[in-house]
């Protein structure tokens, strides 16, 4: 147990939310004045349509930079608990169990919203890729559909956006096991203020750097998201809630789809990166509706703390570290390898193809639907609204999945989710180049695919963080995330190696291939999670495939 002067250090400290504040607010101030410090040169190059090729920066963009690079430093210090190895080892025999019969409160409703919020901002940086990558080829000259005469492809900038959220998945599900689910979702949050700069970077070079740092920024969110919700939300309500919120990917399509439509003829496509600013600050603000997880605070000794969490939550403590100590004696430590041992070998297999399937089809199809719509004839814009269209016709798809995933339970709904979506892209095969000609059809093709990917993604996210032990459910998640990406950076490498952007047709195929695979793998190794404690899947788990 913790001492009594950590407990007293921890009074002290957590009406704030924070280990060190101040250090935190100022390092957020600094974050801020940095960015700001980098519109000038922005709003300086509104008589050239704000094309910033071959612009030097100059004083105050450098001056920024230092004092993002000094903010970014502050709030890591401000968020790391003191004792972050000693807190990692006492937390993983605790487990926080929300009562499975307990109604959804206040407190619920109010994180429920906060975490939908922050899934919208976080897909949006992702789903923006899609819409600036035309505007950016045609600023740098880079080669693409509309310029086949470019020398650099295009596909780089997906490319480094798509590697950097690999990068972030990964490093925000061993953080969230380390410092705390509310403190990795606030530095991701402060990421995403900072990263914002990439709108504002005159070279090319410098947008790919900035770019990859957005995607380590973007690829941290969901998986921690998610944790939070699996450890928090009653378990009758578990699963659709996470699923419905997770849904809200598709609602992200549609407000960056509306928004390229609407400012990038204006403002061009910097704008896109430019609003992760505001939206970013927004985050931060509403950090006081994010709790800390309570078998975190209660490992660093601010058990005064836990308990109120615990009370405003429906969630009862339990220091029986048996279903823990079995994860430990088959799989060993709490770590990426552990995933990949003994028991969890085949739901990680299963998740882990289903994941490629998704970045495949994400990154490989969806990305370039609007490039590809411009290659058949339609306008910028134009193929801005067809895709925004689609992705609000499909929006009910995902409250049908949510509750398919309340009534039916987890492992139906991911079959059929899967298989559902793998069919459909097959269709676009069939089409082909014909659907230039049917606006009506090909927004109504699109429905199902844009839908999919982000109900594939928030089905195969909640259940990651439902069926994996507490030891390692913030790696469970981040490897589920970082899997939707990895399909990304496979058909992007393809892409800048070929030096010439996929057709429709043929990531339509690519896509549908492990999606109908991975339905295969769920009726076979796949557990079913449906209105259960977390522990107890964690025991069956174990126990089945012992």
């Amino acid at each position: 147990m913790p001492s009594a002067g950590d407990r007293t250090r921890s009074s002290d400290t957590t009406h704030h939310g924070f280990e060190h504040p101040f250090a935190f607010w100022a390092g957020a101030l600094a974050c801020t004045l940095g960015v700001l410090l980098h519109l000038p040169m922005y709003v300086s190059a509104r008589h050239m349509g704000y094309h910033m090729r071959g612009m030097e920066a100059d004083a105050s963009m450098i001056a920024g930079m230092v004092l993002i690079v000094l903010g970014l430093l502050a709030v890591l210090y401000g968020l790391v608990p003191r004792r972050g190895k000693e807190i990692q080892r006492e937390s993983a025999r605790i487990r926080i169990r929300a009562l499975d019969d307990a109604p959804l409160r206040g407190p619920h409703i109010a994180l429920l919203i906060v975490m939908a919020i922050a899934v919208t901002i976080d897909v949006m940086k992702p789903t923006a890729l899609a819409f600036v990558a035309p505007g950016v080829a045609h600023e740098y000259g880079l080669k693409s559909p509309m310029n086949p005469g470019g020398d650099i492809p295009v596909s780089w900038l997906p490319l480094a956006g798509i590697t950097g959220t690999v990068i972030g998945s990964l490093i925000w599900g061993w953080l969230g096991d380390r410092i705390g689910r509310r403190s990795s979702l606030l530095f991701a949050g402060m990421l995403f203020v900072t990263t914002s700069i990439c709108g504002a970077m005159p070279g090319f070079t410098w947008n790919l750097v900035m770019c990859g740092l957005m995607g380590i920024g973007a690829g941290g969110m969901l998986p921690i998201t998610f944790t939070l919700l699996a450890e928090t939300i009653p378990a009758r309500h578990r699963g659709w809630l996470m699923v419905l919120i997770g849904g809200d990917i598709a609602g992200a399509y549609v407000i960056t789809s509306w928004l390229a439509a609407e400012l990038t003829p204006t403002y061009s496509w910097r704008i896109l990166w430019l609003i992760g600013l505001p939206t970013g600050l927004l985050f931060i603000a509403l950090n006081r509706w994010i709790p800390e997880s309570p078998r975190f605070l209660l490992a660093s000794g601010r058990r005064r703390e836990a308990e109120q969490v615990m009370a405003k939550y429906g969630a009862v403590a339990e220091t029986d570290d048996a279903p823990e100590q079995t994860v430990r004696t088959e799989a060993g430590r709490g770590s990426y390898r552990t995933l990949l041992r003994g028991p969890l070998l085949g739901p990680t297999l299963a998740i882990g193809i289903l994941g490629i399937g998704v970045g495949l089809m994400t990154f490989g199809f969806q990305m370039w639907v609007p490039t590809n719509l411009q290659h058949l004839g339609y306008s910028e814009v134009n193929s801005d609204y067809v895709v925004r269209n689609a992705a609000v016709l499909g929006l009910p798809l995902t409250v049908v999945a949510a509750w398919m995933y309340g009534v039916w339970g987890s492992r139906r709904t991911l079959v059929t989710v899967c298989a559902v979506t793998g069919l459909a892209l097959l269709g676009f095969l069939v089409a082909g180049d014909s659907l230039a000609e049917d606006r009506l059809l090909l927004s109504l093709l699109l429905v199902v695919p844009l839908t999919g990917a982000s109900t594939v993604v928030a089905v195969v996210a909640g259940y990651a963080a439902e069926v994996y032990p507490t030891l390692v459910r913030s790696h469970g998640t981040g490897l589920a995330a970082g899997m939707t990406k990895v399909g990304g950076v496979l058909i992007l490498s393809l892409t800048v190696a070929a030096a010439a952007v996929p057709s429709i047709g043929l990531t339509a195929v690519i896509g549908a291939v492990p999606l109908l695979l991975a339905a295969l793998l769920f009726l076979r190794v796949g557990p079913e999670t449906k209105s259960r404690g977390l522990e107890d899947i964690s025991q069956e788990l174990m126990a089945s495939r012992s």
